[in-house]
Order: C-alpha cells, then structure tokens, then sequence
C-alpha cells in the first residue's frame, strides 16, 4: 500500500496513460487502497489539470482522454510536438534505438495531446521526408501506438494481416511484445485461431483494432521475445530476414564498440540477454564472444563487415554465410599472392 499521496498520485496517472479504460476495483488492487481512495485520487487529479473520464456500472472504470489544453506536464508545447514527431519518425521506419518502450512513450503522449497539437504534429510529418538507412518498409505510427497500448494493458488485439504470398487473413491474438530487428518490428503474440505462438511482421498488419477483452498474459516458450523471433526466423524458408550467429575471438566490450550501428542493431536483444553474448570458454582460453542476430542485409557485406572487426571469428550459420567467408578467403588470398 503506497501512503505517501503525491507518489501514489503519480503511480496512478502512470496506470492511466495506458490507453484503455481500468476498472475502479482494479485501480485499488494495483494501488493497495480503498475505492473510495481511489475516487479522491482522480478527483485530484482532475484538479491539477488530467482530463480522467469515469464510466458508470457495477464497478465503474476510468480512462485518461485528451483535453481541451496540455495537462500540466514538464513539457511546453513545442517540446511536445518535437517529441511526438521524433518519436513518430523513428517507430515508422524501425530505426535503431527506437524500440517498443519508446514507441510505448509515443502512445502515452499522443494520448494527452490535445486536437491542435495532434494536427501540428500530424502536419509537420506529413511536410517532411527522412532519410533512413536500411529497406525497411515504413510502419504508420498509429499501428504500432496500438499494438504498444495492447501490450500493455494485456487487451486482445484483433487485425487483417497479408502473408508473404499475398494471403489475406484476419487474426485474433493476445500479445506479447513488439520487437525491432533495426530494418523491421516485428510482433510477438499468441494466436488463438491457431492455439500458437507466431511472429507477425508489422508493415504487412493492416487495421489493428483493441478488442478491449484483457487476457493474464502466458509463458512464452523461449522467456524471450527477442529469442523467440530469432528462432522463428530461423524456422521460416520463406521470410527474406536470416538469423546469423558468429563467434569472434575478442571480448564482448570491444566487439560491441567496433561493431557498426546497423550490425549492432540486429543483435537479438533489446537489451542483451544471457545467452546473446558469452564470454570465456570452458578450457579457459582467451576471451572471446557469440554474436547472434537477424539481418536481411547481403550475406557478403555480412561477412566483409565482420572481418572489419579486425579479430579471428569462425561462423556458425547459417550455411550461406559459412560458404560467403570462405570464397571471400580464397579471393582475397589470391589477390595477396604475387604475381597477380
């Protein structure tokens, strides 16, 4: 039970900036208080400024909704706007960094804009190009504000979704977690059509709709999202993505400081897991790390990038990679050899 009112205020206005309506018996639970404690909460909370809409019935709910004026946050409106079209920018094209907490901000954020910064916003995108890096097709913000907000609130998500080959199917799922490999997000999410766990690339999601049913969240088989995706990646022939795994003879730190940004950005952890990086060998030899990812970049530039490194390395998989290193070593040897 939180007895310190401010901090229980601030916990509260937390709960509420996940997009869905909360229950006040819920509100109590999570909070270690009354109802009617509750109550107070929120009517204090609409003094200082929230807009927090209350529903009628047996146990009614609340949901924080955009207000005519910007509650008082630490933020003006400009700050507001530089924030919500950065944050736009990079959850639409899946850049490095911007990952599902940061696309989490930007629901949260949006939710609390009111109508005249929401347009300022929306039409200062629209003016504007990025130059991104990377083919990773361009992701509409407000798919993955959704998919974020579903995730945190535990709410099933109901979307149309086209596979690889053009099939069009519409999906009921419970999700888990969105997950970036630095060119694509992905999410992860138990399917209950197919009583299975699947991976759904997001560019190819269209209409996502928060059904408002919540679900207690399962046990994902790998305890990872981000291992999860790599192990489907592996599994699938038909995706145009490749998980790659590499062991380099060096330490961790300095591998990580020497890889580049894009490299470093497939490393499938978000933030690195046991498991994605291991160091030392069982004879207790020289140091040395596993670099384990999902790229769909070129397997030569792949291999020529990792040989950069400047440390011996040895790859694991897949296969293509395997046969890539060891032609470059034969061309690059004899282009050494005099003569020539």
């Amino acid at each position: 039970m939180t007895t310190d009112t401010p901090a229980r205020l601030l916990q509260l206005l937390s709960i509420l900036q996940t997009p869905r309506e909360w229950p006040g018996g819920e509100l109590a639970d999570r909070l270690g208080v009354s109802r009617r404690t509750v109550r107070r909460d929120i009517d204090r909370l609409r003094e200082l400024g929230y807009p927090v809409e209350a529903s009628k019935g047996s146990d009614g709910g609340y949901r924080l909704v955009a207000g005519k004026a910007m509650p008082p946050l630490v933020l003006d409106d400009e700050e507001a706007v530089a924030i919500a079209v950065g944050l736009r920018a990079g959850a639409g094209h899946a850049l490095e960094g911007v990952d599902e907490a940061s696309v989490r901000a930007l629901a949260k954020l949006e939710q609390v804009l009111p109508a005249r910064l929401r347009h300022r916003v929306s039409t200062l995108q629209a003016a504007t190009t990025p130059l991104t890096s990377g083919d990773g097709a361009s992701i509409a913000p407000e798919t993955l504000t959704v998919m974020a907000s579903t995730v945190a609130g535990h709410e099933r998500l109901r979307f149309a979704y086209r596979a690889k080959d053009g099939t069009e199917s519409r999906r009921l799922t419970e999700p888990y977690r969105l997950v970036s490999t630095g060119r694509r997000w992905y999410l992860v999410a138990y399917d209950l059509d197919r009583q299975d766990w699947r991976t759904f690339r997001v560019d190819r999601v269209r209409d996502p709709f928060a059904t408002g049913s919540r679900f207690a969240p399962r046990e994902l088989p790998t305890g990872s999202a981000a291992e999860y995706l790599r192990q489907s990646i592996q599994r699938r022939p038909d995706t145009d993505e490749y998980a790659y795994d590499v062991t380099v003879d060096a330490p961790a730190e300095l591998v990580a400081s020497r890889l580049p940004s894009w490299l470093s950005a497939s490393v499938a952890a978000d933030p690195p897991e046991p498991g994605d990086w291991e160091e030392g060998g069982a004879d207790g030899g020289a140091p040395r790390c596993r670099l384990r990812g999902t790229t769909s970049d070129p397997v030569e530039w792949v291999a020529v990038r990792i040989a950069m490194l400047g440390y011996e390395f040895s790859v694991r998989e897949p296969q293509e990679l395997v046969d890539c290193a060891r032609e470059l070593s034969g061309r690059l040897g004899r282009a050494a050899s005099p003569g020539r």
